[in-house]
């Protein structure tokens, strides 16, 4: 799925253009069990409850694609009976009706999930019917062809609100606010099927992690039966130790200076673009070719890159590995933050057989949020050199 699929499903979220049919719940205690569950025609619901729902599926469908949002492709096995898949398809196709269904569910995300505190589960059908598009993109309401039938799940936490002072107003006083269950954002989730090239793609799903990284994610893979692609943090780690193993002692600081420019060079061109760029084995080896590594390191290079990517069809998101925020050079007493687009105005330089980097300091500098100077003014040098000269006794 890519931005414009994605945005097009939360824009339905509103009391207008809702597809909601079916809203299911399960509430699960810190001691994985069940104390509460609900089912209910989405439709009935008081509309002011209806809003804190479209809040939870938003945030189910929202980040960006390669970091909390993963497209996720079903391996053949699952689609076979008995698999994760056709089990989805079947709860798809019930509409959220059958109760034995319902409750397999619940019983594998309490088995798989790994959170020791309360949680919540928002299971929801929807059906969308797909208006067609105009040469000029503008969406037809009045001419479909398809309906796109999916369910988001929703896993949110359920935490005791802090305690504090409130102000009765029954008693015009200030009391001690009543603690209670309060329902947070969700912490992970999925969307299925996908809605691919405006359609629905049952051989995919869209997965939501709050934090990739933690225990959501090794939920979502036993749930859906889908490997994991790399957490962002990890895609960032193994293009590292791919430039550093790759250029050795030539690993330079105008070299990787180069790369990141490259990367983010190819993200400002592609920014526009629905689908974010991606970088495969192939293309990070040409990427270090064209940035002057030499054909004898790239000789086991896709080896490599299995090895640090745990896959060789792996794919790694050209925004999890450039640094467009800052640029950031780190040394054990010293840290210097640029802006990327400034990375030019730093030098390397040896002086007296020692290397330093240099950074221009003319213009407004301030130390300490103080205005400061950066050397003294040149007469007033020439002042200073005056006054300790010695006199002339003659």
């Amino acid at each position: 799925m890519n931005k414009k699929e994605i945005s097009e499903l939360k824009r339905l979220f509103t009391t207008e253009r809702c597809p909601v049919t079916r809203l299911c719940g399960c509430y699960v205690d810190g001691e994985k069990n069940r104390k509460a569950e609900i089912k209910e025609a989405f439709p009935a619901l008081p509309e002011e409850e209806m809003f804190k729902y479209f809040d939870i599926f938003k945030k189910t469908l929202s980040g960006s694609i390669g970091k909390t949002l993963m497209d996720l492709e079903f391996p053949i096995e699952q689609e076979k009976e008995g698999g994760t898949q056709e089990f989805l398809l079947r709860l798809r196709n019930s509409r959220l009706t059958d109760q034995q269904l319902l409750d397999e569910f619940y019983d594998k995300i309490i088995e798989y999930f790994p959170y020791p505190e309360n949680y919540y589960i928002v299971l929801i059908h929807s059906a969308y019917d797909i208006p067609r598009r105009a040469s000029d993109n503008t969406e037809l309401f009045d001419a479909s062809d398809d309906v796109y039938e999916f369910l988001i799940c929703s896993i949110c936490p359920v935490k005791l609100t802090k305690p504090g002072l409130c102000y009765n107003e029954t008693e015009n006083t200030i009391t001690e606010r009543t603690r209670d269950w309060f329902v947070e954002a969700p912490v992970t989730g999925f969307l299925f099927p996908a809605f691919t090239d405006r359609n629905s793609d049952i051989h995919s799903a869209l997965f939501f992690s709050k934090s990739p990284e933690d225990s959501a994610s090794s939920l979502m893979e036993r749930l859906l039966g889908c490997p994991l692609p790399l957490p962002a943090s990890t895609q960032r780690e193994t293009f590292n130790t791919l430039v550093a193993d790759t250029f050795q002692e030539n690993c330079t600081f105008e070299t990787v200076k180069n790369i990141h420019e490259a990367l983010n060079g190819l993200l400002e061109e592609r920014k526009d673009d629905p689908e974010p760029p991606v970088l495969d084995a192939y293309d990070v080896k040409r990427l270090l070719y064209e940035s002057g590594a030499a054909d004898e390191t790239l000789e086991n290079f896709d080896a490599n890159f299995e090895e640090a990517a745990g896959n060789s069809g792996a794919e790694l998101f050209v925004s999890n590995i450039a640094s467009t925020r800052k640029f950031e050079i780190k040394t054990p007493d010293i840290v210097i933050t640029a802006k990327p687009e400034s990375a030019d105005l730093i030098e390397t330089r040896v002086i007296d057989g020692r290397p330093y980097f240099l950074i221009p300091a003319d213009g407004s500098v301030e130390l300490n949020g103080i205005p400061v100077r950066t050397v003294p003014e040149p007469d007033e040098t020439a002042t200073q050199e005056e006054e300790t000269a010695p006199a002339d006794e003659s």
